[in-house]
């Protein structure tokens, strides 16, 4: 794997979602998602305060696919193309063949399953189309819906990191997850 190969964008299509680029059009959208205190409670980043965090975070993800340093998508339904959740592929190493996976979701649409089906399409995209041999994925131990998340799509824990970042004046645990192409 020398590159990501992300272009033209792959959209991909579930049962009920459709997984597409996020673009400017979808700038509210995505500070509904970033302003929400309780989806960002475990995201070790700061809360999108104005929309202008929105548009610098949309320029990033598009910069990141232009460099091959990353891939998000933008989650809606089949029924309607507003953005609901990301996922996506940062921290990628061609040399390794590995990507770390992140995720966030519109509170309203959790515990529906949406996030699974998600992460199902993205991780067969990884291993298949973007040609990964493992993906990672960090979590803060304590988010335990983000934890059942990852060991109900087969990821398996691998370790704790102890007081690993710094965030918001105290230093924080990662729990560790992967999965291999050949688990998949």
């Amino acid at each position: 794997m020398s590159q990501l190969k992300t272009d033209p964008f792959p959209t991909l299509h579930t049962e009920r979602l459709v997984l597409r680029e996020i673009t400017m059009h979808d700038v509210e959208a995505v500070f509904a998602i970033r302003s929400d205190e309780r989806v960002m409670q475990y995201i070790g980043k700061p809360r999108a305060k104005e929309i202008k965090d929105s548009v610098e975070l949309i320029a990033r993800l598009k910069k990141g696919r232009e460099d091959s340093s990353s891939i998000t998508w933008g989650i809606t339904t089949k029924n309607d193309p507003t953005l609901i959740g990301m996922i996506g592929y940062h921290r990628i190493q061609p040399e390794h063949y590995r990507g770390e996976i992140g995720y966030t979701l519109h509170a309203d649409h959790w515990r529906k399953g949406i996030m699974s089906e998600a992460m199902k399409a993205v991780v067969a995209h990884g291993f298949g189309g973007l040609g990964f041999h493992s993906i990672e994925a960090r979590t803060d131990p304590k988010n335990s819906a983000s934890n059942a998340l990852l060991l109900s799509n087969g990821f398996v824990r691998e370790g704790l990191f102890k007081e690993n970042y710094y965030w918001n004046g105290e230093f924080l645990d990662s729990a560790v997850y992967s999965k291999l192409a050949s688990e998949n």
